[in-house]
């Protein structure tokens, strides 16, 4: 048996599709990445029509984008355990089904609890998959390709959120919120019809699959679900501060301290904390927190900002915003590019500053602005995130050894979706404190909301500009691909 290969392993696959098997099998998981982006996004359009069948209030309706960021958050750490236990082709089956029945169940919900529990569903299958891309680009692309790889891939997923906002108000003007959740299906059915063909049973590393392999850290799981779950609650609860609001964030901290200590000292935990000590890796990982609350925080602001400060119908506030995604899908593919050829630091420095910018070029829109106007100053924000995204990824975990790029990119998905997290929180919690202080002037309160979410997006600057490591320079298109040997650069 030990010497039969797996007629699914990585190297049976990569020699009976020949060269372009990289790029299919990099198609494969976009789908299913697309599909649970366009769930994280899209029920945004249609939160006021949601509020008005389930007569929410702004912090239910709120937990239908921060539980399903939960959620994310949670999964995200256990999915190095995954792939190395069942490898990537039984992991990515079992959280694409998970999605598809989450969208389908979500979509025939009758009540806000059954969609709520269908929205957490969608976003644990999430968190599983959205850190499985960047590894597969790291063992099958070589170094010369891998910006191009993930250029690629974030034009596609990049088509999600930006013909999402167009396509559910469309849906939810014409068939109602339902409509929305049953997005996902095509996207899922597609993605098992291409995963059954190309998918490997590989685990990172081309390592086999071993069922018997260590046990998941499920007592560092519970106790980081504690931690998400109550920080959310309490931060949800911000909006009318309470006791028992300052007691779920006091719970929060406390495991969260217990969660980081336990994961120092166990054998094989689900966030590998050395790789803290590599510089490019930490101060990439200070970006993808910050830059996480800010994205995600706009996410959540504007569409709220265009139907509700702007009075725009739900398909209008997504026709605006169309240009900008659509600008963002042709721009990654270029980032990507300049990734493989430029330092990783400037690029996401430069990116960074660009969404800052389009963040307060926001707070100078007015109801007299022009519609154009608004969509340039988008614009200008989405070329800043095409540039940050593809060096992000690449400039924090391609200096890891192999073994480690699963807990690497895990790590860094899993801090850009807390900080996410933290950022719809932050951003409504602002947006309403805000709205109460300016009860006559609503727009005073979107304005200074997005010079919030500027004046965090600008702290990240610096440490993009630090994330590459001393001495390092352009990779160039002999460099040898990650292994186990390679050396990190701890500073």
């Amino acid at each position: 048996m030990s010497g039969t290969p797996h007629p699914h392993s990585l190297a049976l696959l990569q020699e009976r599709h020949g060269p372009r098997y990289r790029w299919r099998v990099l198609i494969t998981v976009m789908l299913g990445t697309m599909a649970s982006i366009m769930a994280s996004t899209i029920v945004n359009v249609a939160l006021p029509d949601m509020s008005h069948v389930f007569t929410l209030g702004q912090e239910r309706a709120q937990w239908l984008s921060a539980g399903f960021m939960a959620a994310v958050t949670v999964a995200m750490l256990t999915t190095p355990w995954l792939l190395g236990r069942f490898g990537y082709r039984q992991t990515y089956f079992a959280a694409v089904w998970l999605l598809l029945v989450g969208g389908i169940a979500g979509g025939l919900s009758s009540s806000f609890e059954m969609v709520l529990a269908m929205r957490v569903v969608e976003g644990l299958a999430a968190g599983v998959m959205q850190p499985i891309p960047p590894v597969i680009v790291l063992q099958v692309f070589g170094r010369q390709e891998q910006g191009r790889a993930m250029g690629f891939f974030g034009f596609g997923v990049v088509l999600a959120p930006a013909l999402g906002p167009s396509i559910g108000g469309i849906l939810v003007e014409a068939w109602g919120w339902r409509s929305i959740f049953f997005v996902v299906v095509p996207f899922c059915l597609a993605a098992f019809a291409m995963g059954r063909i190309y998918l490997p049973h590989t685990s990172p590393g081309a390592e086999s699959v071993n069922p018997s392999d260590r046990r998941l850290d499920l007592p560092g799981l519970v106790l980081l679900a504690i931690a998400v779950v109550t920080g959310m609650n309490g931060l949800v609860e911000l909006h009318s501060p309470t006791l028992h609001a300052y007691v779920l964030l006091a719970v929060s901290a406390v495991t969260a301290g217990v969660f980081i200590w336990r994961q120092r000292r166990a054998e094989h935990p689900l966030m590998e904390f050395k790789l803290f000590d590599i510089r490019a890796f930490r101060m990439g990982a200070c970006v993808a927190f910050i830059y996480g609350m800010a994205l995600f925080g706009s996410t959540y602001l504007v569409p709220v900002f265009m139907q509700i400060g702007l009075k725009l119908p739900p398909s209008q506030a997504g026709a605006v915003l169309l240009p900008a995604g659509i600008v963002l899908a042709f721009m990654l593919p270029i980032a990507g590019r300049l990734a493989d050829h430029y330092p990783f630091n400037k690029l996401v420095a430069i990116g960074l500053v660009l969404l800052t910018l389009s963040f307060w070029l926001m707070a100078l829109v007015g109801l007299q602005t022009s519609l154009w106007v608004i969509t340039a100053f988008a614009i200008v924000g989405r070329i800043g995130l095409g540039t940050v995204l593809p060096s992000l990824n690449l400039g924090a975990i391609r200096r890891l050894p192999m073994e480690n790029i699963s807990h690497g990119s895990s790590a860094i998905n899993f801090l850009r979706q807390l900080g996410g997290a933290v950022g719809v929180a932050v951003a409504g919690i602002f947006l309403e404190w805000r709205l109460q202080v300016h009860a006559d002037d609503p727009m005073r309160a979107f304005h200074q909301t997005f010079m919030l979410l500027g004046a965090i997006c600008a702290l990240a600057i610096v440490a993009g500009w630090r994330m590459q490591p001393p001495g390092a320079g352009v990779v160039r298109r002999d460099d040898p691909p990650a292994s186990s040997h390679q050396p990190t650069d701890i500073t």
